[in-house]
């Protein structure tokens, strides 16, 4: 053969080659791409929220804010709410609804709530049951809730076909001053002999230690070049500084929220509660309304000195994954369905966890109802999504697992479960971990963790 044809052939064959390969590399390299979608979830006048009705409009809207994700597979949503709980079936229509807006499924979808206090709740089994049962569903009323939920979704399809092309995934953490701090005071017996709630009045209280906490507010940013697209705020806290005002508000974690929007307005913020259940600033606050403001400044100061330290790194679509445990939730042997169905007519006269959302948990679990929970991972950072009030342990604990990644965490999804302690809380009394405030048993701990250890990959 010439040596000029077989050159010939040999650059033929090269071309076929890089042809075949082409579309590997392009695929590899396909940017991720970002929607960003924010409604009003504020109730209107004489919408029941969690405790009161709304009497008037506050300063500040509450948000149903979040993002999808879209990529080489079916997209990522993730979005917050300035409610108190969304839970049971709820928590699933929510999912569902953003789902179905997206193109994407259920288990690609997380929704957590901030657990602001004067906010609504949403749980259609509890509200099911209490019309069932010819009683009026008082704060389960879900027209409000159903509306909002819906608009959601038609936000979220609208802004899918305005996605933007991500070229960077930022990352900063900074500490907190003079915010949280651990609600549970031990004794000398190691049992928890005293709670410092959101409004601590004796200084007493407020003079015990700080206690267990996570101080870090971690911050995920979605880049444009040096434009930030989004960006995604975790810290572990009750967000009460007061409440029952009947007037809907964000409280401090939503003004620090809002102070950043302010501060950078290109992005779209959205914060997410961490592991906050034992968590809560009675520590700096008793009970003074300013103590509000002065939260909500530390919070934010926190948040800009977090951005400020943010590190960038080059992200594309291959560079995205999401995985998903489900598990059964262990119900908690005090839960009896014959003695909460004979308190469903007092649910008037009992505290925010009450029969009917208990009773629905209750029968969701014994019909084998499983929990999913999620980790999106994106390059070096894993973002955990887990249900109910959780103590700041599992979020310690799921950061020191892998400590050579950037791992948060968001509570407040499914809340159905209540507060959810740790194996040892249980047996040191204390109100978290009380018949009337939560709803799994003790082996809860053993669950989670196995789930938290496979989705970080942990041997």
């Amino acid at each position: 053969m010439p040596p000029i044809l077989l050159r010939l052939l040999l650059t033929l064959a090269c071309a076929c080659l890089l042809t075949a390969a082409a579309p590997r590399t392009a695929y590899a390299a396909e940017p991720l791409r970002l929607v960003i979608f924010d409604v009003d979830a504020t109730p209107p006048l004489g919408n029941i929220m969690a405790y009161d009705p709304v009497l008037r409009p506050g300063e500040l809207t509450l948000r149903c804010r979040g993002i999808a994700l879209l990529g080489a597979d079916a997209p990522v949503v993730l979005c917050a709410v300035d409610w108190i709980g969304i839970g049971n079936e709820a928590h699933d229509a929510f999912r569902d609804a953003l789902a179905a807006a997206a193109g994407t499924t259920r288990a690609r979808v997380a929704v957590h709530t901030l657990h602001q206090h004067d906010a609504p709740a949403f749980d259609l089994g509890a509200e099911a049951i209490l019309k069932a049962a010819d009683l009026p569903p008082g704060r389960w009323d879900s027209t409000f809730a159903r509306a909002t939920m819906q608009r959601a979704a038609d936000t979220l399809r609208a802004a899918m076909t305005n996605a933007t092309a991500i070229s960077h995934l930022g990352w900063g953490s900074a500490k907190v001053l003079e915010v949280a701090s651990n609600r549970r005071i031990a004794g000398p017996d190691g049992r928890t002999r005293a709670v410092r709630y959101t409004t601590t009045k004796d200084p007493a209280l407020r003079a015990e230690p700080e206690g267990v906490i996570d101080p870090n507010v971690d911050l995920v940013s979605f880049w444009s070049s040096n434009r930030p697209l989004a960006v995604l705020s975790y810290y572990a806290c009750h967000p009460q500084s007061y409440y029952r005002t009947g007037v809907p508000s964000p409280d401090f974690p939503g003004i620090a929220r809002f102070i950043r929007g302010q501060a950078v307005p290109e992005a779209l913020h959205v914060h997410f509660n961490g592991a906050g259940g034992n968590i809560g600033a009675g520590k700096y606050n008793d009970g003074n309304k300013e103590n509000r403001l002065t939260l909500a400044l530390r919070l934010a100061d926190g948040m800009k000195r977090a951005f400020e330290a943010t590190t960038k790194t080059p992200l594309a679509a291959a560079d995205l994954a999401w995985r998903v445990e489900r598990v059964a939730l262990p119900a908690s042997p005090h839960l009896d369905e014959a003695k909460l169905r004979a308190q469903l007519p007092i649910v008037k006269s009992l505290p925010f966890f009450g029969p009917a959302d208990r009773l629905n948990f209750l029968l969701r679990t014994k019909a084998g109802h499983l929990t999913d929970i999620s980790c999106l991972a994106l390059g070096n950072v894993r973002l955990l999504h887990l249900p109910g009030e959780l103590f700041v342990e599992y979020q310690l604990a799921a950061k020191s697992l892998r400590p050579e990644l950037q791992v948060t965490l968001a509570s407040y999804g499914d809340y159905g479960a209540g507060y959810i302690g740790t194996e040892r809380a249980y047996a040191e009394g204390g109100y978290e971990t009380a018949p009337n405030s939560s709803n799994v048993a003790p082996e809860i701990e053993g669950v989670l963790m196995g789930a938290i250890k496979r989705l970080l990959e942990v041997k």
